[in-house]
């Protein structure tokens, strides 16, 4: 093969844009709102699942006592939420990163200055992350993250002092990760200032329920709206494409072989892309089967080509 075929070989693999099926990516889903969607150790056992986001932490913040909701599941607050601790721990042995997930749609919750979230980011972290509490609601777990998925709170203030509050945390020896679930508008109403802050590991927007950027508006139109948070992002946070599960599930569902086949190999070439969210685990009964395949595809095959090519 002549030199000039070479040169022209290295130019399209340098620049070519390349992602591996081994990236840390994959689909995130919500489960804990719904006592009919299975256990969590099934979800886990699944195969299906990088991160399980465990719903909802629904009440805390501004002097309100910190509690949890698991619908179905069992009563955090009876104490008998703690058969959890095994099931977390078989999770996290598959590699699947659990958080939990704070807010959703019912509770009373908020941040009402700098030094709630300094209080409330204490409570978080020593009963949720440090693995050592002896009072918490599911034991002495230590979960990998907290997921901001702030949809109606009683404040939309200081968001961002509690994303810096969880992150004092991190340690060489404990990486607490953080996720938010905002809203597709830009700019989120509540998770703007937070999201700005680069502390997010994973951004999984909500392409949902909203008209000008879910599936409403077309193939076309939710790309676009992708590729306007893709630009927003901070350097270093993953960017996952927040989709209803089902058509009961939210509004701007789109059939799973729309997303495989029309939308995942579009936006999967973002420097940024990390993978899919899906609410919820009760809905998802067979939209991540189908998905999954194209959801960290090996897109390698160009650059394998070319190397081919030139031995």
């Amino acid at each position: 093969m002549g030199t000039k075929t070479l040169f022209i070989l290295s130019i399209l693999i340098a620049f070519s844009p390349l992602r591996s099926s081994s990236q840390d990516c994959g689909i995130s889903i919500y489960w804990g709102q719904n006592g009919f969607e299975g256990t969590l150790l099934q979800a886990c056992q699944s195969g299906l699942y990088k991160f399980v986001n465990i719903a909802f932490l629904n009440n805390f913040g501004c002097g309100t006592t910190p509690s949890m909701d698991l619908a179905g599941h069992c009563t955090p607050s009876s104490g008998n939420c703690r058969g959890l601790i095994s099931e977390i721990q078989a999770c996290q042995s598959l590699g699947i990163k659990v958080l939990i997930a704070l807010g959703g749609a019912n509770g009373r919750y908020g941040i009402c200055s700098v030094d709630d979230a300094k209080q409330v980011a204490t409570y978080i972290y020593e009963t949720f992350l440090s693995g050592t509490s002896s009072t918490g609601p599911l034991g002495p777990v230590a979960l990998d993250g907290v997921d901001f998925d702030i949809e109606y709170p009683s404040s939309t203030l200081h968001w961002d002092d509690l994303a810096r509050a969880l992150a004092s945390y991190r340690t060489p020896e404990k990486k607490v990760y953080l996720a938010a679930a905002p809203q597709c508008p830009i700019p989120d109403r509540n998770l703007d200032a937070a999201i700005k802050t680069g502390l997010f590991d994973f951004v999984w927007v909500q392409f949902y329920n909203n008209p000008p950027c879910d599936y409403r508006s077309g193939v076309s139109g939710l790309v676009a709206a992708w590729d306007q948070w893709s630009a927003l992002l901070p350097e270093g946070n993953q960017l996952f494409l927040g989709l209803p599960a089902a058509p009961g599930a939210g509004a701007g569902y789109a059939e799973p072989e729309v997303i495989a086949n029309q939308v995942l190999p579009v936006i999967r070439t973002s420097a940024n892309y990390g993978g899919v969210m899906l609410w919820s685990r009760y809905y998802d009964t067979g939209f991540s089967t189908v998905i999954k395949p194209a959801v960290c595809s090996n897109t390698l095959h160009l650059k394998d080509l070319l190397i081919s090519m030139v031995k």
